[in-house]
C-alpha cells in the first residue's frame, strides 16, 4: 500500500519542477516633493530540481501593476460645430500602472489561452463588463493609449534578460505620476507559452515627509486643511503686496 501512495505521488509530480526565486533592488518607493520617477530592478534564478527541459522554449513574464480603478472612458463627437461627449464606457477596473516585460515577443512566450487564464497583457488586464456600447473594445483602446502616452502603461519586449536559462533580470521605469498604493510584481515562468510557475510579492508605493503630512491632514481633517491654507493664501498676498510697496519707494 506504502509504494502504491509513493508510486501516485511520483506520476502526479512533475518531471521537470522549476520554481522562480526573486529579487527586488528596492521594496518600496517613497513620493516626495521632487519626486520624478523611479527605477525597480527585478533579478531572480530558476529553481529545479532536474536537467534544464530540451526541445520546449523558456520564457519569462514580469509585470508590475498599480491599484486598480474604475474608469470612464467617453467618446468625443462633432455636433453643431462644437465638440460634445456622445458616448462613454464605464470600465470596472483597471490599473493605474501596469508595465509587463518579456524575454521575447509576447507571442512566442505566452499562449492565447494562457493569457486569459492569468490576464497578463495589458487588454486582458482591464475589465470591463457592464459596457452598453457595441464597440466596446475601441474604448479600451483608447484607454491604454492614453496612459501609454502618459508611461503608465509599458509593453517592454525582449527587456528582460536571461542568461544560460537559469538568471534573469528586468529593470521597470515608474513615471513621477504615480498613484499610491500597494503594487504587485508577478513573475512568470513559461514552458512552449504555458505557465510553469509564478511567483508574486508586493511594492509599496507611499507618500513620505511631508507630502504625507499634508495629505492625511486634507482627509482626515479637512476644516483645519482648508484654514491653513487659506492663511497661507493671506500670508503670501501680504508679502507679496509688501515687496511691490518696498521695490516702488
Amino acid at each position: 500500500m506504502i509504494r502504491l501512495f509513493a508510486l501516485l505521488v511520483m506520476l502526479g509530480s512533475p518531471a521537470n519542477a522549476e520554481e522562480i526565486v526573486l529579487g527586488l533592488s528596492r521594496d518600496q518607493v517613497a513620493i516626495t516633493a521632487t519626486f520624478e520617477g523611479s527605477e525597480i530592478l527585478l533579478f531572480g534564478a530558476i529553481k529545479r530540481e532536474a536537467p534544464i527541459p530540451d526541445k520546449s522554449e523558456l520564457g519569462i513574464i514580469v509585470t508590475v501593476a498599480g491599484p486598480d480603478m474604475p474608469v470612464t472612458v467617453r467618446r468625443k463627437d462633432r455636433r453643431f460645430g462644437i465638440w460634445v461627449n456622445t458616448d462613454e464606457v464605464e470600465v470596472d477596473a483597471a490599473p493605474s500602472f501596469y508595465a509587463v516585460a518579456t524575454t521575447a515577443p509576447m507571442q512566442d512566450v505566452l499562449r492565447d489561452t494562457e493569457d486569459l487564464r492569468y490576464q497578463i497583457t495589458i487588454p486582458r488586464a482591464i475589465r470591463s463588463v457592464g459596457a452598453q456600447v457595441g464597440d466596446s473594445g475601441a474604448f479600451t483602446q483608447a484607454l491604454i493609449r492614453i496612459r501609454a502616452g502618459e508611461e503608465l502603461y509599458q509593453v517592454l519586449e525582449g527587456a528582460v534578460d536571461l542568461e544560460e536559462e537559469t538568471l534573469f533580470r528586468t529593470a521597470i521605469d515608474l513615471p513621477a505620476n504615480l498613484t499610491e498604493g500597494e503594487y504587485e510584481a508577478h513573475i512568470f515562468l513559461t514552458r512552449n507559452g504555458r505557465v510553469v510557475d509564478e511567483y508574486v510579492t508586493t511594492i509599496p508605493v507611499q507618500k513620505v515627509g511631508l507630502e504625507r503630512w499634508l495629505y492625511n491632514m486634507a482627509h482626515d481633517n479637512a476644516f483645519l486643511y482648508g484654514l491653513m491654507s487659506l492663511s497661507i493664501a493671506i500670508a503670501a498676498g501680504w508679502g507679496a503686496s509688501a515687496v511691490f510697496t518696498m521695490l516702488r519707494r
